[in-house]
């Protein structure tokens, strides 16, 4: 049973006390996509613009130093939260540039003969860096294939991650069918044959504990728009000898160690891959998101998760003509849910919610090769959080079931 008081929560997050569409409560199912911020979060930008604006890292004023302190300091909560070390963090705008930065940085390390591996359900972010990758150094793309359940397929491991792989980069939780991938299997393989094994995060960060550590992996990419943090930063953590060893991804102030006019050498990491002012404000608002996330217990959250997943499968499986895309139960399983409703489209049935005051997602969520792969064009995408109840699920169902006499099909 959830422990979470989610009525004393939400008075947390401002953006619930309004209404949307003439006067109707604002049902918000769409934290896949971004998630909504706490008064705290919200309180730390603030304050950091109105008492210690100044370039992080540079200059010797009290400002600067200052700034320079909060941002060292929430780089020190990021490492806490993720359960790795502070020189093991480095800041970026978003996942998507924190997955880039490893693409591009393995340029040179890649050659024709060597294997990059992926899955059929990536996120574009975590797709096409690595397909870029392989066509610029000739090296073979594989993957693993999803079942029609959902899940990975790791019947022929030894036949995708292969001797000669050097990369397998996939994601954790998957952001249209909710799926929780084993990793265990395919980290041992991946060691075995002498890969790196990168997790896009993105979707599990912000909902279940995670220690980089015990998972055994080598880098990690999520993004703090989805943890209710600011929009406009992401981190990447990689092991340290990793980060040492890779070149940076963007050049200029702050990461250099000496600068001549023909040559230049670089800082240590983390400060080589941060060129330039970084951003400043949403580093330390991501810091107190995730303190606020501590706070609530991640465990709890994705305690919370389950149970309410539970009740929103058992609530879709009772209505006629919808059909869950995904695994239909909560086994290693998130609390993302996609679902198709008989010949009603899901950008018609998502304006029919959003008319109702429902936001969910619709279209293929940017894994075009997945809802291909399964056989669909788009899906519409309920995804929950710790700020959901049973309310916020039932107003979906009751929406689904008033599309349907809507659009004339009763």
């Amino acid at each position: 049973m959830s422990q979470l008081d989610v009525a004393a929560i939400r008075k947390d997050f401002p953006i619930f006390t309004r209404t949307i569409r003439d006067g109707k409560k604002l049902v918000y199912l769409d934290s896949g996509a971004t998630s909504q911020k706490p008064q705290s979060v919200i309180d730390a930008e603030v304050d950091f613009y109105s008492r210690s604006n100044a370039a992080a890292h540079r200059g010797a004023h009290q400002l600067a130093e200052e700034a320079t302190e909060a941002v060292e300091a929430a780089r020190e909560i990021v490492a806490n939260f993720l359960g790795g070390e502070s020189d093991e963090i480095v800041f970026t705008k978003s996942a998507t540039e924190s997955l880039n930065l490893l693409a591009y940085s393995y340029t040179s390390l890649i050659t024709a003969e060597d294997r990059i591996v992926v899955t059929e359900m990536e996120h574009h972010a975590n797709l096409i860096p690595w397909q870029q990758l392989a066509q610029r150094t000739g090296a073979t793309l594989s993957w693993f294939e999803v079942t029609p359940e959902g899940r990975l397929d790791l019947s022929n491991i030894d036949n995708v991650i292969t001797e000669n792989t050097k990369i397998v980069s996939i994601t954790h939780q998957s952001n249209v069918l909710g799926t929780i991938n084993p990793l265990d299997a395919i980290v041992a393989r991946a060691h075995e044959v002498g890969a790196v094994v990168i997790l896009d995060a993105c979707q599990s960060v912000p909902h279940m504990p995670i220690n980089v550590t015990e998972l055994n992996i080598d880098y990690l990419a999520f993004s703090g728009h989805k943890a209710i943090g600011p929009t406009g930063v992401g981190v990447l953590w990689g092991r340290s000898e990793l980060l040492e060893m890779l070149p940076p991804f963007l050049f200029g102030g702050s990461m250099i160690e000496t600068v001549t006019m023909t040559d230049a050498t670089w800082a240590p990491a983390p400060r080589k891959f941060e060129a330039g002012v970084p951003n400043m404000a949403q580093i330390v608002g991501l810091g107190a998101a995730l303190n606020y996330l501590s706070k609530i217990g991640m465990n709890n959250i994705h305690l919370h998760e389950i149970e309410l997943g539970s009740y929103l499968l058992a609530q879709l499986s009772a209505i006629e003509g919808l059909q869950v895309v995904g695994p239909v139960d909560m086994q290693n399983r998130g609390g993302t849910i996609s679902f198709t409703f008989g010949d009603i489209h899901p950008h018609d049935l998502g304006q029919y919610l959003d008319a109702q005051g429902i936001a969910v997602r619709t279209g293929h969520h940017c894994a075009w090769p997945l809802t291909r792969k399964l056989g669909v064009a788009a899906t519409t995408r309920a995804s929950l959080y710790f700020y959901n109840d049973k309310d916020d699920v039932d107003a979906l169902v009751s929406g689904i079931i008033g599309a349907k006499k809507y659009f004339g099909r009763e």
